[in-house]
């Protein structure tokens, strides 16, 4: 029997250490005495130590089951560096030689190795199921074990075979560990695993360096290059959704004097592995990545961590986060937010089974009701890994730096407490905030839950704000989601308690970013610090030049465009070809008047213009413009030049409007007479040229009526625009 004293003396004979941290000495004797167990340990945390200090102790070799083969390679080689025989850890997967399969297999039916890497594919198949079958297994490590759960961010199905194979081998003690999983997650992978009687170790989820920071998405790139060059020389992550826009990114920091490096799953491995290797060596600062990146990279100093883009769920958030201040210094987290970038990725669901759809919109959800929210993002963070924050205010994120009004919420609970009973808690928080605002649906339908006389009861007030007070009911522990159905609300005994005795009970309503979104992608501007006195100005000059011409305002310049004058101040026509929305043929047709009321502007109010706030673009959108224009030029259908180029139509139409926006002009009638009747392109065009007070295609939706569709109206509008102002 192992005791305390030995295992340290154990731990300092094989790696060196003279202390454990956290929970790692309980968990390691779990493991030693045959026990399963489930370890919930944060990034940084020392999960790799609880299974590899137990296996080179123990006879026989642990099989390490590892999704990912850069990580397989990293932690063998980490283990060879701790010992004096390389053959102590070898990873079997198909990147593998047969000789160098051979000599692995050899050396584990010798006794000699004591770790074996393996991928869950490689574990499925039949020749090495034989061959582990003549193993002696001390026991099983499942790492990254949110894998196996549909609910957890990583989900990959041949996780799930994994306890089944495991029963054909034949069975040993098994370990699941890791860094982020809900009690959901939690209780999906121990029931897959069949290891419900587990010994349970939750360390806690708390990182007091962190700073969390949600910021609404208007100019992105241009905020990042003003922090990284802020921060010089610190190292940073940058997480995108798209491979596309890791490249675009990438590309356009580098431009930017910043070393920055892409990385995705599309590149060639050594490509990609370079460039790890490069931002590991710190050979560049910043790495732009997709969450291909990451899993397993052990840097200690990673400064700041920023989310380009929302990601799917709250796991994903954490586990990335928390690859920043790994050493307990400094890291910063910032993340840009648009509601338009959830609604992008429901859309991304479209097609996917039914039952997919659901987990990823829930998640979606928590995602949202996270950026969203004015509470503390700490307390956010830990409640829904199911740890409770108790100081007030954390002190080291946005909202507790910054705290919005509170007022006195008791009615509002109270109110959604009974709702939730009265729909006998069998639904989700959406379908209780319907309800009490008094809004239908199919289902609010067919449950007749629009004849409760609870329905609209709150309609006073809207779904976010019924939505707000569950999110903060569930914080306060006033309700819970049920795990078996995840989303039902369930009333706990201090709801029931609260219903009973009302007490007084703060909230606080949640931010609004409705209205924030980075239309112009990494090229676009920022409405913010807008000189207010200028773009008033401007927009009366607009409005002279419109009488003159005799075409509407919102034909010269956008209000966009106004707007970044109003903050880049461009005083020559080549700086006003660097505002959002202004290419060459607009700044010569009425940029001088432009250039002369700023420039008078500027000298008058002696004001020094924020250059270090100018990006420099890149070429690859000038190529798809010229792409563009030439096959426009030969009258392609637009359908031909957007499967050519990889994009749907709204996507063509958007890089369309902003060719004609920036001054170019072009022929589309070829186009729009094949797809567009005669009646509706005189109507709408007659709109645009007579009614409309801007090019808002919401508005003339509206005013034109539902028999005309948004691709016929956008599509008459570029035509309109492009003869009438370029």
């Amino acid at each position: 029997m192992i005791n305390s004293k030995s295992l340290h003396n154990y731990l300092k004979q094989y790696f060196g250490f003279s202390t454990f941290k956290g929970n790692q000495e309980e968990i390691i004797l779990n493991v030693l005495n045959d026990n399963d167990t489930f370890v919930l340990m944060p990034t940084g945390g020392g999960k790799s130590l609880c299974y590899q200090l137990p296996a080179v102790i123990r006879g026989g070799t642990a099989i390490v089951i590892s999704p990912l083969i850069a990580l397989m390679k990293n932690q063998v080689d980490a283990m060879r560096n701790f010992s004096t025989e390389d053959n102590v850890a070898h990873f079997l997967n198909s990147s593998l030689t047969k000789s160098a399969i051979t000599k692995v297999k050899e050396d584990v039916l010798a006794g000699i190795t004591k770790l074996l890497y393996v991928a869950p594919e490689s574990l499925t198949k039949e020749e090495n199921i034989k061959f582990l079958r003549k193993v002696n297994i001390s026991f099983y490590a499942i790492d990254e074990a949110h894998c196996i759960s549909e609910w957890g961010h990583d989900f990959r199905p041949e996780y799930r075979k994994i306890r089944p194979i495991i029963d054909v081998i034949g069975r040993a003690p098994i370990i699941a560990l890791t860094a982020t999983a809900t009690q959901k997650v939690q209780h999906d992978i121990q029931k897959n695993l069949g290891i419900l009687g587990a010994h349970i170790f939750k360390s806690s989820f708390n990182r007091p360096n962190l700073y969390y920071d949600v910021r609404p998405k208007l100019n992105a790139a241009k905020e990042i290059i003003k922090y990284i060059k802020e921060n010089s020389g610190k190292s940073g992550i940058i997480y995108c959704l798209s491979r596309k826009k890791v490249e675009e990114l990438a590309q356009i920091l580098l431009v930017n004097g910043i070393k920055a490096l892409p990385y995705h799953a599309g590149m060639d491995s050594a490509t990609r592995s370079g460039n790890q290797d490069k931002f590991l060596m710190e050979e560049a600062d910043v790495i732009v990545a997709t969450i291909a990146f990451g899993m397993g990279i052990d840097k200690p100093d990673v400064r700041f961590v920023i989310h380009y883009d929302i990601p799917k769920s709250l796991e994903g958030y954490y586990q990335e986060t928390g690859r920043a201040g790994r050493d307990g210094r400094e890291g910063r987290c910032i993340t840009y937010y648009s509601y338009d970038d959830i609604q992008k990725l429901e859309k991304f669901m479209q097609g996917k089974p039914i039952n997919e759809q659901e987990i990823g919109k829930q998640l979606l959800l928590e995602t949202a009701s996270y950026a969203e929210s004015s509470i503390c993002r700490r307390k956010l963070l830990l409640h829904y890994f199911g740890e409770e924050y108790k100081p007030g205010n954390c002190e080291a994120c946005d909202n507790c730096l910054h705290p919005k009004k509170e007022f006195e919420g008791k009615d509002y609970v109270v109110k959604i407490l009974k709702a939730i009973l009265e729909v006998k808690e069998k639904f989700k928080a959406d379908h209780i905030a319907r309800i009490l605002a008094g809004k239908t649906n199919s289902a609010i339908k067919s449950y007749q839950h629009h004849k409760l006389e609870i329905f609209g009861s709150g309609d006073e007030k809207d779904e976010k704000f019924w939505n707000m007070v569950v999110r903060q009911s569930l914080i306060a522990r006033l309700v819970v989601k049920e795990i078996e159905n995840y989303g039902l609300l369930k009333l706990t005994e201090k709801g029931h308690e609260f219903i009973a005795n009302p007490e007084s009970y703060m909230l606080s309503e949640d931010h609004d970013y409705s209205g924030g979104t980075d239309t112009e992608g990494l090229y676009g501007s920022s409405t913010a610090a807008v000189d207010e006195e200028l773009f008033s100005i401007l927009k009366d000059l607009r409005r002279t030049i419109s009488k003159q011409k005799d075409v509407p305002p919102f034909v010269i310049f956008q209000d966009p465009s106004l707007e970044d004058m109003a903050i880049q101040y461009p005083v020559t026509v080549e700086e006003l070809q660097n505002v959002s929305g202004v290419g060459v043929g607009k700044a010569h047709r009425y940029g001088e008047e432009f250039i002369e009321i700023i420039k008078r502007y500027v000298e008058e109010k002696e004001i020094t213009r924020p250059q270090d706030l100018v990006v420099k673009s890149v070429v690859n959108k000038s190529g798809l413009k010229v792409y563009i224009i030439k096959r426009i030029d030969n009258k392609r259908t637009l359908d031909d030049i957007a499967d050519a180029r990889g994009l749907d139509m709204p996507a063509l139409l958007t890089e369309i409007e902003t060719i004609v926006h920036s001054g170019t002009r072009l022929n589309l009638s070829y186009y729009i007479d094949m797809v567009v009747d005669d009646e509706h392109q005189q109507d709408i065009f007659a709109y645009f040229r007579e009614e409309a007070e801007s090019d808002s295609l919401e508005e003339a939706l509206v005013e034109l009526g539902d028999e005309y569709e948004e691709e016929e109206i956008r599509l008459v509008r570029i035509k309109f625009l492009s003869e009438m102002g370029n």
